[in-house]
C-alpha cells in the first residue's frame, strides 16, 4: 500500500461544479490520486481501507487569498472608527509592541479560526519587520504547527509615515524577500513578494517586487484603490489613478493580483483584464471599514478572475471564506439591484479555484492531481437543510451554511479538524496564549 493512502467515501462529493453521489476520493501522499465510482475505486484499490463519511459532503477547502494574521489580536480594539482613526488606534498603536512569539500566537489564532470555518489555504500579507525576518518565520511556524497551507505575501514597505518596524530600505526589503522565496518554494509553504501599496511602497519598491515575481514565476500582491484618499494621493503625486500608474510602471501583467480595487475606474478594470491580472475581493472588510463597494460585475465582465479574502480580523471581524462567499453576491445584488449579477456558482469559484489561481497553487478543486485539501460539511446540520431536491446543496452551502456544519478539514491528506475540533492544537492552550499576549500588549 502506498504511504498515507486513504479512500474517502462521502455521502456527496462536490466535483466538476456539482454535488454527486456514489463517488469516492483516493488520496495518496497528500494528493488526490483518483475521483470516481466508489465501488470501482474499492475494487481497484483493495489495499486502501475505505473511510465512510456518513452524513458528510466533501467539498474543496476554501482559499483565503488575503489576510493579516497578527490583526486577529487587535479585534474589537478600534471598532466603528473611520479608516485612518482605526489604523492609528489599532494597527499603529499595538503592532510595534508585538514580539516574534506574539506574532506566532496571532497567526495560530487567526489560522485556527479560519480553519475551523473551512479554510485549507491562506495568503498572509505580512508586514511586521520589527525583528527582521523573525516575524515572517513565526507566521510560517504557526502555519506548519497547525497544518494549514500558507502563502506568505512578504510585504515590501518603505513609507516612513508608518511605524519603524514596517519599514525596510529597498535593498534590504529585496534581499529579505528573495531569501525567503528561495527558502520556501514548495510543499506547504510558499513566499511571494507583496509591495504594500502605492501609498506605502515607492515606485522602485513596487518594481522590485514585480521583478522578483517574474524571476521566480510567482504572483505578486498589492493593495490598490482600497480607499478614496489613496486614489487622491496617487493622482496628486503621479498624475494618474493607481492602476493606471502601475500600468505605466510596467507591472500590470499576469503576475499581479490587486487587493480590494474598490475605486478602480472602468478603464482601469479593462486594463487589468487585458493584462491578465487578478482581483482579490474582501467584501466584509470593505463594508466594515466603510471603504465602498467594488464594482464586481465590471471585473467579471472584463474576464478577471476574482478571489476572496477575509482581510485582517480587526477590520472584518470574522475569518471565514464561506462568509465572504455569501457576502460577495448579496452585497453586489444590493448595489446593482440585479439579482443575477453575481450568483452562487460564481461565489463558489471565487472562494476555491480562483483563490488557487491567484496564489499559483494546485488547490481549490476535487480533481485528480490536485492537493488533497478538502472539507467535510455536515448535511444534517440545520443550516444545510432542506436538501430534498439535491439542487439545493450549493445554494445552501453559499447562502446559509453556518460554522457548525464544518465537521472535517483535511489539508495535504491529513486531518486538521475532526468533529469540529482542531486536531493538532488544544484550544484551551491557545486561549491561554492569547490571554498572555494581550496582557503583554496592554502593559507595554
Amino acid at each position: 500500500m502506498a504511504e498515507k493512502e486513504r479512500l474517502i467515501e462521502p455521502e456527496l462529493c462536490f466535483t466538476e461544479g456539482r454535488a454527486q453521489r456514489d463517488l469516492a476520493v483516493l488520496v495518496t501522499d497528500g494528493t488526490i490520486a483518483a475521483v470516481g465510482s466508489a465501488a470501482e475505486l474499492r475494487s481497484a484499490h483493495p489495499e486502501a481501507a475505505p473511510e465512510r463519511w456518513e452524513h458528510l459532503a466533501l467539498v474543496p477547502g476554501t482559499v483565503n487569498a488575503h489576510n493579516h494574521s497578527f490583526q486577529s489580536l487587535l479585534r474589537g480594539i478600534a471598532a466603528d472608527k473611520p479608516f485612518l482613526t482605526w489604523r492609528d488606534e489599532s494597527l499603529y498603536k499595538y503592532s510595534p509592541r508585538l514580539r516574534p512569539e506574539d506574532i506566532y500566537t496571532g497567526a495560530l489564532f487567526s489560522f485556527a479560526e479560519m480553519m475551523k470555518c473551512g479554510a485549507t489555504t491562506v495568503c498572509d500579507f505580512f508586514y511586521l519587520h520589527n525583528d527582521g525576518v523573525e516575524g515572517d518565520e513565526a507566521v510560517i511556524r504557526a502555519a506548519r504547527d497547525l497544518g494549514i497551507r500558507l502563502v506568505l505575501a512578504r510585504t515590501m514597505y518603505d513609507w516612513t509615515g508608518a511605524p519603524a518596524g514596517y519599514v525596510e530600505k529597498l535593498p534590504l526589503a529585496e534581499a529579505n524577500t528573495e531569501m525567503l522565496m528561495k527558502r520556501y518554494q514548495g510543499g506547504m509553504t510558499k513566499v511571494i513578494p507583496a509591495p504594500h501599496s502605492l501609498h506605502a511602497a515607492s515606485p522602485e519598491m513596487v518594481e522590485a517586487g514585480h521583478a522578483l515575481a517574474v524571476k521566480y514565476g510567482t504572483p505578486f500582491h498589492i493593495h490598490v484603490s482600497e480607499e478614496r484618499f489613496e486614489v487622491e494621493q496617487v493622482q496628486e503625486k503621479y498624475g494618474k489613478t493607481p492602476l493606471a500608474y502601475l500600468d505605466a510602471l510596467g507591472v500590470v501583467d499576469e503576475h499581479i493580483a490587486i487587493i480590494h480595487g474598490v475605486w478602480l475606474t472602468k478603464e482601469e478594470i479593462r486594463t487589468l483584464g487585458a493584462r491578465g491580472g487578478h482581483l482579490i475581493y474582501c467584501p466584509s472588510s470593505n463594508m466594515f471599514l466603510a471603504d465602498g463597494i467594488t464594482d464586481l460585475p465590471a471585473f467579471l465582465q472584463a474576464g478577471i478572475p476574482v478571489a476572496l479574502g477575509s482581510d485582517g480580523a480587526c477590520g472584518n471581524n470574522r475569518n471565514s471564506v464561506f462568509e465572504e462567499m455569501r457576502m460577495a453576491p448579496i452585497l453586489q445584488k444590493a448595489k446593482t439591484l440585479d439579482a443575477l449579477c453575481v450568483n452562487y456558482q460564481d461565489a463558489m469559484r471565487m472562494g476555491t479555484e480562483n483563490g488557487a489561481e491567484a496564489l499559483g497553487l494546485p488547490v481549490g478543486e476535487i480533481a485528480c492531481g490536485k492537493a488533497a485539501d478538502f472539507v467535510g460539511v455536515r448535511l444534517d446540520d440545520l443550516s444545510m437543510q432542506p436538501l430534498s431536491g439535491g439542487g439545493q446543496f450549493l445554494p445552501n452551502l453559499i447562502y446559509s451554511l453556518q460554522p457548525t456544519a464544518i465537521d472535517r478539514v483535511v489539508v495535504d491528506g491529513e486531518d486538521t479538524v475532526r468533529g469540529g475540533r482542531l486536531v493538532r492544537l488544544e484550544e484551551r492552550q491557545l486561549l491561554e496564549k492569547i490571554r498572555v499576549t494581550m496582557q503583554h500588549l496592554e502593559e507595554v
